[in-house]
């Protein structure tokens, strides 16, 4: 998509922002340690925070973290729900940390939406020598038969190419570049993908899938058509059809080194 295309995805979660903090997955704790192994310290800055769900994993695996958010909603959000957290706002092109200032970023989500010709080169400086940048990624495992109907009954804008294991790494390896053919910041990529899970019903996995970008940005008939769609698939799906089931997830994760 193109950068105002993008700024609008980017910009939609605002009005969604308890929704988001209900319904949106944790982090599997694997990804996460995975993600900052080769740090060089326990200064975390989570980039692109929302309302803290990579946040919180952060903090339950003991490391120093600070999250800045650029939406108002999303942070409140945050701060609400992860009180002792610094949460401060600000941007992936506007860093508000003074250089060298932590030992990993990690983005949940977030990547996406930077601008990695200006983010790249500010993520770089507010890193330590030797500091990690990662982004993480829940996606729908589509390995799985009815996750596979599901995806295709959703279209790709509510389950797209970097929501399932199908097509995450093609589509996110990457995502650490600038756009314009300027100078990397970052090694070579690795990528890993962990198994995850989040216990669901199936009125609140399509309350999930209502807080992606793809929908929320959609006209409101075309929006309540799709999760309409959602609805009656997961209604005449056995493993969805009453009670709550576990949506079979895994975190992707793309890690990079600071040059």
């Amino acid at each position: 998509m193109d950068k105002d295309e993008r700024l609008r995805h980017a910009s939609s979660f605002g009005a969604a922002a308890v929704a988001y903090d209900e319904h949106r997955p944790d982090y599997a704790q694997a990804a996460v340690r995975w993600a900052l192994e080769p740090a060089p310290g326990p200064r975390v800055l989570d980039l692109g925070a929302g309302t803290g769900k990579l946040t919180a994993t952060l903090v339950a695996l003991g490391a120093d973290v600070i999250a800045v958010e650029p939406d108002p909603a999303m942070l409140s959000e945050l701060r609400r729900s992860l009180p002792a957290i610094r949460a401060l706002p600000g941007s992936a092109e506007a860093i508000p940390r003074p250089d060298a200032s932590v030992d990993a970023v990690l983005a949940g989500n977030a990547m996406p939406w930077f601008d990695m010709a200006v983010a790249g080169p500010e993520i770089a400086r507010v890193l330590a020598p030797g500091g990690v940048l990662a982004g993480l990624w829940n996606v729908m495992d589509d390995r799985v038969e009815w996750v596979a109907g599901l995806a295709r009954i959703s279209g790709s804008a509510a389950i797209g190419p970097r929501d399932t294991p199908t097509s995450w790494r093609a589509e996110t390896a990457d995502a650490h570049l600038p756009k314009t053919g300027a100078a990397a910041r970052f090694g070579s990529p690795e990528q890993v993908a962990f198994p995850h899970g989040q216990r669901r019903t199936a009125d609140s996995l399509v309350a999930t899938i209502a807080t992606r970008a793809g929908v929320l940005v959609m006209p409101e008939q075309e929006r309540e058509a799709t999760l309409g769609r959602i609805r009656a698939f997961l209604a005449g799906t056995p493993e969805t059809a009453r009670g709550e089931f576990t949506l079979p997830m895994l975190t992707g994760v793309l890690r990079v080194r600071r040059l």
